[in-house]
């Protein structure tokens, strides 16, 4: 039998006593909690404002380049029977990479260094297309880039912000870089400025050129010439002439390389038969995402 003293120990000891909040907890809690660091603020949107428009008219010729598909910036002769596929409209994105902006500009006005009459020398179906190429190594290293020594040396490629825009959709421009395909012994002159750049041809993003490459623009109008030049045919390896390609790299066979950069050139030639600057009234204009 419990007694009644028993039954009201117990009944005292199940009531919880609430602590006692005395002025030292009180500051000691104020304290901890002001002390607290603020969550990081986001850094600031590139600018995406559209500074600058120029235009690259493309043709397509069945014999120029042919006999030599590493044509670079000092082929100037003109294609005589090339057939047009239209103008395509960049907007150029002037207050988030300066300086690539300027060269690009200049490449595309310039009397002397232009990409006028070089060809798009790559093509990715579904993903881009590569154009601007100064050239490949059977020529003089000196002869490809004597046009460019007076372009400025591009400090955007050390800046991280310039890379933070993704390849998210068709129509991005970009510089490239990790996707260069300049020869080893051009890239490695003093001289050496990179003028190579992309654009892609949707229809999905391509998110393996994020982080490497320099997105400095966007196609305002003509997007369908660009879908036009991502589906010319390319030339696409055998499978067994790739499993042969990889174990001769893997011995270390320099041809390797060289054979490699025949994959994914365009059967017909396309090229860029015209190009100059289009004024902005507006340099606050907005872009039209195509």
């Amino acid at each position: 039998m419990i007694s009644s003293s028993s039954s009201s120990n117990m009944a005292s000891s199940s009531i919880l006593i609430p602590p006692i909040l005395t002025r030292r907890n009180l500051l000691l809690s104020t304290t901890i909690a002001t002390v607290t660091p603020p969550p990081p603020a986001k850094p600031p949107s590139p600018d995406i404002t559209i500074t600058d428009r120029v235009f690259l008219d493309f043709s397509l010729c069945p014999t120029y380049f042919r006999s030599d598909p590493s044509a670079t910036l000092s082929s100037t002769t003109p294609c005589s029977d090339s057939t047009p596929l239209g103008r395509v409209v960049l907007g150029l994105y002037g207050r988030h990479v300066p300086i690539t902006v300027s060269t690009f500009k200049r490449m595309c006005t310039s009397s002397s260094t232009s990409y006028k009459n070089t060809p798009v020398h790559k093509i990715f179906p579904g993903q881009y297309f590569l154009a601007g190429r100064q050239g490949g190594g059977r020529r003089d290293t000196a002869e490809v880039g004597y046009s460019l020594r007076d372009l400025p040396r591009n400090t955007d490629v050390v800046n991280s912000k310039a890379f933070l825009l993704p390849h998210a959709r068709a129509g991005v421009v970009s510089l490239c870089l990790s996707e260069n395909d300049d020869d080893d012994d051009i890239r490695l002159d003093p001289d050496y400025r990179n003028v190579e750049f992309l654009i892609t041809t949707g229809p999905g993003p391509s998110p393996q050129l994020d982080g490497g490459n320099i997105v400095f623009g966007t196609v305002l109008e003509g997007l369908d010439v660009v879908t036009s030049i991502s589906s010319i045919p390319t030339y696409k390896p055998s499978e067994n002439i790739k499993q042969f390609n990889d174990f001769a790299e893997f011995l270390g066979d320099e041809r390797a390389q060289n054979a490699r950069s025949l994959w994914n050139r365009p059967l017909k030639t396309v090229f860029i038969s015209g190009c100059g600057e289009l004024k902005v009234t507006n340099p606050s204009l907005s872009p039209t995402l195509p």
